[in-house]
């Protein structure tokens, strides 16, 4: 088993949901956090109580992902003691609209795009080398069950989740011959903001896809990351899917009615 104390571990969309899970779950490890996402404020906080409750060592980066170009310029800006990251986790994504194909947004199409694939693709351009310098990492990109089959209204976010598992699987045929390892975690059902992002806003709509379970939570996904980093460095874990026990496919969810 691996020990992650004083690991550098840099977590995008880290303010919230799965990525916060993940910055708490490390930091529990004694891990040292780089943590980027939108929303400063939140970073902040989170920051203020990882360090109160676990003494981490945070550096926040208020960034929207969308600008993938400026991805690059970004991170190298970050003091060299950040460039030593043990564990990369590219969690940053979301889901806009069930819109049918011919009836879909083009803005929403460009964001989910800019930040499940070309975000994840810039911060991965810019970490790897980092790590194949140092002969130490591992990439963990979470993924989907929507990148294993889509669904209907998921069209476009189902196409860029089927393009974080072939890019997780081109990482690892990459970096064949090198110590780097990579992980795709892909969760189903998880009760995040994920379903009030996809609606816009809209509350009571965001909680019907939940209803009826006990979905997954970001702690679940958290878990399993933290597992997959803390294997020996000859174990790699390819690929995790990881279902609530009501759901059994994308679409085979058996709901149970309150009395």
């Amino acid at each position: 088993m691996v020990k992650l104390n004083d690991n550098r571990v840099l977590i995008t969309g880290a303010s919230a949901g799965i990525g916060a899970a993940c910055a708490r779950a490390f930091a529990e490890q004694g891990a040292k956090l780089l943590l980027i996402a939108r929303r400063g404020d939140r970073l902040r906080e989170l920051s203020d109580q990882l360090t109160r409750d676990h003494k981490t060592e945070c550096l926040c980066v208020e960034f929207d992902l969308r600008q993938h170009l400026s991805i690059p310029s970004m991170l190298e800006q970050v003091p060299d003691e950040w460039r030593a990251i043990d564990v990369l986790v590219n969690n940053a994504g979301l889901a806009r609209g069930v819109a049918k194909l011919h009836e879909g947004d083009l803005d929403d199409w460009d964001e989910m795009i800019d930040v499940n694939v070309k975000a994840l693709l810039a911060v991965s351009r810019t970490v790897i080398p980092w790590m194949l310098k140092r002969q130490a990492g591992h990439v963990i990109n979470i993924g989907s069950i929507a990148g294993h089959e889509a669904y209907p209204g998921g069209n476009v976010y189902c196409a860029t989740k089927f393009a974080v598992r072939a890019l997780s699987r081109g990482m690892k045929m990459d970096l064949t011959g090198t110590p780097i390892r990579v992980t795709s975690i892909d969760p189903g059902l998880v009760e995040t903001e994920f379903s009030k992002v996809r609606f816009k806003g809209d509350t009571e709509r965001a909680k019907l896809p939940y209803k009826g379970i006990i979905p997954l939570t970001g702690e679940d996904i958290a878990e399993a990351v933290v597992w997959s980093a803390m294997r020996p460095a000859h174990v790699n874990i390819t690929e995790m899917v990881i279902f609530p026990t009501a759901q059994s496919s994308s679409t085979l969810v058996h709901r149970e009615e309150k009395a």
